[in-house]
């Protein structure tokens, strides 16, 4: 698979760090092995769910370097690079494909955000600069700013923009663009607690948090809904649902890291501003856990 044709669950993978706050390259190893055994699909480092916003560049760089060496081909490696200057977000680019990444996320500007001219020409300018796929990122709760329907029918037709992954939660937006879907531009679903109403939509897969914990599962869930299992992938949905639901009790990462090292994975806390899980959430999470076998 490569990464123009990416299905399946991609993981949105955590950074796992060492009690002072370094990164811990070990246990990122032990994480992206738990993920080649586990037939997911595609990784996704330094998105949102890897902290990236709280890491420098030579931090990003190497985990980007790292990730590349360890996964070595097996399955595609998307690399976050986006930024809300369109500058930081080009040379950024240029490093992670000359580090070996298969593919760029790149999210809209947030904060300044943009016009519509703005926001094409915030992706078109790295998507014009490099030779590897680039998948949008629409993440208006995050960012403040959405990529309009007119915006994406524009973009959809550059031959290096291969997709986006739709974290909206909006299935009206998600309706509306699923029309430039196609061979050359795939949509990827951002909200686990939707994948199975994206994919009735036309969409390829899914970039997962749920994934960090139960990668085989999600990987199942949609393969059966592509093979045309509908039945056996909507149970996988609602099986996992309040688990999901759970992994936002707050703001993602927290949760998810909470859950992996409930789970025996130690992979340590958080950048400031991310704190510990509340004790009465983390009790609700690892109720969840329990109840579909995890714990």
């Amino acid at each position: 698979m490569t990464a123009n044709h990416i299905q399946g669950s991609i993981v949105a993978l955590i950074t796992p760090f060492y009690p002072d706050g370094t990164v811990n390259y070990d246990k990122l190893g032990q994480l992206i092995d738990f993920h080649l055994e586990n037939e997911t699909d595609a990784i996704l480092i330094l998105g949102t769910t890897g902290e990236s916003s709280t890491m420098s560049h030579e931090e990003d760089d190497q985990v980007c370097r790292y990730t590349v060496d360890r996964v070595a081909g097996r399955v595609p490696v998307i690399a976050g690079s986006g930024s809300n200057s369109t500058q930081t977000m080009l040379e950024k680019s240029l490093r992670f494909q000359n580090l070996g990444a298969d593919g760029l996320l790149l999210i809209t500007p947030y904060y300044n955000k943009t016009n519509e001219e703005g926001m094409v020409r915030h992706f078109t300018t790295v998507a014009d600069a490099v030779n590897i796929p680039c998948i949008l990122y629409n993440v208006p709760g995050r960012t403040g700013c959405s990529i309009s329907e007119a915006a994406i029918r524009r973009l959809a037709a550059h031959p290096r923009i291969m997709g986006i992954k739709e974290a909206s939660g909006n299935m009206s937006y998600a309706v509306k663009i699923a029309r430039y879907l196609s061979g050359d531009f795939r949509m990827y679903c951002g909200n686990d607690d939707i994948t199975v109403p994206l994919l009735s939509l036309g969409a390829s897969g899914v970039i997962s948090v749920l994934a960090n914990v139960v990668p085989r599962e999600t990987h199942n869930m949609v393969w059966d809904y592509l093979r045309g299992d509908h039945q056996k992938a909507l149970e996988a949905q609602l099986r996992y649902l309040d688990l999901i639901n759970d992994l936002f009790l707050e703001v993602n990462p927290i949760p998810v890291k909470e859950a992996l090292n409930l789970m025996g994975m130690e992979v340590g806390g958080y950048r400031l501003p991310l704190t510990p899980m509340a004790e009465q959430n983390r009790a609700r999470l690892r109720a969840a856990m329990e109840g579909v076998g995890l714990l």
